[in-house]
């Protein structure tokens, strides 16, 4: 073979090396990232302090923050919790029966639904033994009881359609535990319901933000494996993670979620996600939580372990300065709510904002 034969096969192999070497390396930066195996010395993060408290402020420093947020406690899952009528987001009628009525009896006249529209609708019995108001139940006896309606909600503010509704409802409970009710004026209740409306609308915060993947996607494993180390727990819905907060009853403090058809995909491991969503609603958790603390450094801890970029809802990148007067605004808001009586995180605000 001549020297120049050698050459041209020397190059030709390498030049074929470098195609193989190339294919390879393009395969794996668009082949979605996986879960790792922990327990056969895949990554792992470190882990959160069980008595850790969290940082007085959140940092700018995406590093320090992703550190922070390992920091913070993971709160047990709460139990469910109701929440009983009030006067100040509530209509409410009370009835007076002639004799006090059973559990048993009261169960059985309640209406089939519980709504006015598009409004929560309920009604409470005072028990005689304990005095409490509560949702009528057997083996109980109730001397007076209320029946409510809701003066707003996400849906709107209560109309003049939906209070005829409540009070239709609450004179066929009333006719049959034998009560007299006294429903308050219509005109009145229902212009409280649009002052009441028009304030939850110029206070009702969702923050949504987007981690989008750098480069390589991610598989929802891979998504759900680096969310779980930061004490997200899958939620009811396909696709969707959730923070507990600390409170007992309190909603989940953070969402996480990505595409429900790659959650629900016959092989997840090949699907490829570019970006997943995190959410704060704000009106929900208690201020003492410090959620929008908690969710900035999550966001940043998970951008660290996924190779992500912080962004709007929109996907515009977000520089760290713009976090800054985000965190202003809800401070200011956080007051306003605490001077209307309706502070984030309490039943009121709970059922006000949903």
């Amino acid at each position: 073979m001549s020297t120049l034969q050698l050459s041209l096969s020397i190059l030709g192999a390498l030049v074929l090396a470098l195609i193989v070497a190339y294919n390879a390396w393009t395969t794996r930066r668009h082949t979605p990232r996986r879960a790792q195996d922990e327990a056969h010395g895949g990554r792992r993060e470190p882990g959160f302090a069980a008595g850790a408290m969290p940082p007085a402020d959140p940092l700018d420093d995406p590093a320090a923050d992703a550190q922070a947020a390992r920091q913070w406690p993971v709160p047990a899952l709460p139990p469910e919790r109701r929440y009983g009528l009030d006067p100040l987001i509530d209509v409410i009628a009370p009835l007076q029966p002639e004799h006090p009525v059973s559990g048993a009896a009261a169960l059985a006249a309640l209406p089939p639904t519980r709504r006015a529209g598009s409004k929560p609708f309920a009604i409470e019995g005072l028990n005689q033994t304990t005095q409490q108001w509560e949702t009528p139940a057997p083996g109980q006896r109730y001397q007076s009881f209320q029946a409510g309606v809701q003066l707003t909600n996400r849906m709107g503010a209560l109309n003049e359609i939906e209070f005829s509704e409540f009070v239709v409802k609450t004179q066929a409970f009333a006719d049959a535990i034998n009560a007299a009710p006294d429903f308050p004026d219509m005109l009145h209740e229902v212009a409280r319901a649009r002052e009441l409306d028009q304030f939850a609308s110029e206070h009702d915060a969702q923050l949504t933000f987007m981690l989008r993947a750098r480069e390589a996607a991610w598989s929802p494993g891979y998504v759900q494996q680096n969310a779980t180390r930061l004490g997200f727990v899958p939620g009811a819905m396909p696709g969707r993670l959730v923070l507990p907060a600390s409170q007992p009853g309190a909603p989940p403090m953070l969402t996480l979620s990505y595409d429900t058809q790659a959650a629900l995909a016959d092989d997840p491991d090949q699907s490829a996600l570019r970006d997943i969503s995190l959410g704060l609603d704000v009106a929900q958790i208690d201020r003492t939580e410090q959620a929008f603390a908690r969710l900035r450094d999550v966001a940043a801890a998970l951008c660290e372990a996924m190779d992500g970029a912080l962004c709007d809802q929109h996907g515009q990148p977000l520089p760290a300065m713009a976090m800054e007067p985000i965190a202003a605004d809800l401070e200011r808001l956080y007051d306003q709510l605490d001077g209307r009586d309706l502070s984030a995180g309490s039943a009121l605000a709970r059922r006000l904002f949903s």
